[in-house]
């Protein structure tokens, strides 16, 4: 085997040239700086350090400290590409977190949450920017909480027996478009109506409208349930069992066989909060696995309930549109093994805060950039994982 050295113009990372030039050309550098103003006159300006987040994980890094010790030749030799240092890129994290704020719960407990409206106010700009949402017209509204579990000094407890945080996130279609970190032992409806008001508000001021919004049982809650019947023209949420719809749901005899997993559906009026309007209650039941008698109801079968003011759709495509919201939790799968949600760089909540927003944004602009890039290469389709992407367009030596 013959060795021979080469110039340092050659790089392993071509790729990452043509992902920077698309970054600048979306007009993403000129936004952030626009939106965030000017960081120092002379230093590195908040544009150039998002871009330098970006680098990172699209050359399959995890950490900031990668750029200094394997990315910064290459990114260097990029035209006009100024390249800051593992330092900056934390220090900035610091300068556009927000303090945190107390939320009270029912029983009077404290958690902590961080809410930075600017960042996620700048997150739904950049979709609008690059043509990934439109004003004024209407979209899917999907928010649930995601244990992000860590072993920082302010992690708390989680249900799932983890320490972490328990952050909002809110989403539309593969999209995130807001997110809201807490405490990880916080109860999931403490704070939620505040949060969904927060989300929808500024979804609203940048012109985005919302047609249906969809939610598990841990939205479950007249206050939550008011707050999304305001901001949504339809919704769809898991409901709670109690008493009453037991009882309900006992004096039910014309059960119908649906094919979705072999379930049986009905439905009935629902009042246990508003008597004043008539909410559809969908029912779903199917045979238990074990076969045992349930002790409230009598009988072996699992219950599941929608809540939904939708009068128009059949009971089965309720059920099916409730049920593909496995589709946008696949998107914490996707960050928190793609873009960095399971190595967190901070030990602060609001700085960590930061980050999830900021890498939020990376997988949005992914999002965008694939769809171009699967228009030129038969081989990269646009559901491409990054791993994928990095392996098929960036790990190729150039000059």
């Amino acid at each position: 085997m013959k060795v021979q050295k080469v110039s340092q113009s050659i790089t392993p990372f071509a790729g990452i040239s043509f992902v920077n030039q698309e970054f600048n050309d979306s007009g993403l550098l000129s936004l952030i700086d626009t939106h965030l103003g000017i960081r120092t006159l002379s230093g590195y300006q908040y544009g150039e350090i998002f871009r330098a987040w970006f680098d990172i994980f699209f050359c399959g890094g995890e950490v900031a400290e990668d750029i200094q010790k394997y990315l910064r030749p290459t990114l260097e030799n990029i035209p006009f590409n100024r390249v800051p240092s593992a330092d900056t890129l934390h220090r900035v994290l610091k300068e556009l977190a927000t303090d945190n704020t107390t939320v009270s719960s029912v029983s009077d407990k404290d958690y902590q949450f961080n809410i930075n409206e600017n960042l996620n106010d700048l997150n739904i700009k950049s979709l609008l920017l690059t043509k990934q949402l439109n004003k004024n017209e209407f979209y899917d509204f999907d928010y649930d909480n995601q244990i992000i579990a860590h072993n920082k000094y302010d992690a708390k407890h989680t249900y799932k027996k983890t320490t972490g945080y328990f952050p909002g996130i809110a989403t539309i279609a593969d999209k995130i478009v807001y997110i809201e970190n807490r405490d990880g032992n916080t109860n999931v409806k403490t704070g939620q109506a505040e949060t969904l008001e927060r989300a929808y508000q500024l979804l609203g001021n940048n012109g985005i409208k919302v047609n249906r919004s969809r939610m598990d049982a841990g939205s479950y809650s007249k206050e939550i349930i008011d707050t999304v019947a305001k901001n949504s023209k339809l919704f769809y949420i898991r409901a709670n069992r109690c008493t009453a719809m037991t009882n309900q749901i006992s004096e039910i005899t014309n059960w119908k066989s649906i094919e979705i997993n072999l379930m049986r559906w009905n439905q009935f009026f629902f009042l246990q909060f508003f008597q004043d309007r008539k909410y559809r209650l969908a029912v779903m039941r199917e045979k238990n696995k074990d076969g045992q008698t349930n002790i409230f109801t009598g009988d072996n079968f699992i219950y599941r309930s929608i809540l939904t003011n939708d009068w128009n759709s059949s009971e089965e495509d309720i059920i099916k549109y409730y049920n593909m919201r496995g589709a946008s939790e696949k998107i914490f799968d996707v960050q928190n093994n793609d873009f960095g949600w399971s190595r967190l760089p901070s030990s602060d909540m609001n700085c960590n805060t930061v980050f999830l927003i900021l890498t939020a944004m990376m997988k949005n602009f992914y999002n965008y950039l694939i769809d171009k890039v699967s228009e030129v290469f038969e081989d990269i389709p646009p559901t491409s994982r990054i791993k994928r992407f990095i392996f098929s367009f960036i790990s190729v030596a150039g000059k």
